[in-house]
């Protein structure tokens, strides 16, 4: 007996934005290798360690000058079938002419995706391949329920894992800011 199989269909960037929704869906989505993901929104844990993170490095950021950093929902559109919205984008200055009204156009300096118990797959294989693809040169995975974070820096075009920590072992060393302190305490303290 031969089996029929539906094919669905790649969607692009540009299908996405044709696209009519309800006023009342209160969804975010993006595209990933063409496919269209709904996501709800965040739990208040992985709200609270976002903020966290977002003070942490703004503050550091806004002394250094050395860029922007945006807070999701942002889109980064990578090319016609990815747009993505990391939870933390940074854009160093001499990348900014990627920054536009319509979101970021090409590829940041950093992306920080917050792992949340529906969205470990994705964001730790789906969304890093993506990432690795498009050779964004730095990608921290951020672990809330287990209080951990992983930094991967690009190396000869693959993600290598540059330091990773847990609440328990203290600090962590990363790559884009110089001079910053991770103090874990301060990143899980809602979730301590």
């Amino acid at each position: 007996m031969m089996e029929n199989i539906a094919l669905q269909k790649r969607i692009s960037v540009k299908d996405f934005s044709e696209m009519q929704f309800d006023d009342t869906d209160d969804f975010q989505y993006e595209i990933i290798n063409g496919e269209m993901i709904r996501k709800s929104a965040p739990a208040p844990i992985h709200q609270e360690v976002l903020k966290n993170l977002l003070y942490i490095i703004e503050t550091h950021n806004r002394l250094q000058k050395i860029g922007k950093l945006f807070c999701a929902p942002i889109d980064v559109f990578l090319d016609d079938y990815n747009k993505l919205q990391p939870d933390l984008v940074f854009i160093s200055e001499k990348n900014k002419n990627i920054i536009t009204n319509d979101g970021i156009m090409g590829v940041p300096d950093l992306v920080i995706e917050i792992i949340s118990p529906t969205s470990v797959i994705r964001d730790r294989i789906e969304k890093k391949n993506v990432y690795e693809r498009f050779a964004i040169p730095e990608f921290w995975l951020v672990d809330p329920q287990n209080k951990a974070i992983e930094i991967y820096t690009l190396k000869n075009n693959s993600y290598e894992l540059f330091s990773a920590a847990t609440v328990l072992e203290g600090g962590l060393n990363q790559f884009l800011f110089e001079g910053l302190l991770i103090n874990f305490n301060e990143i899980f303290a809602s979730a301590l």
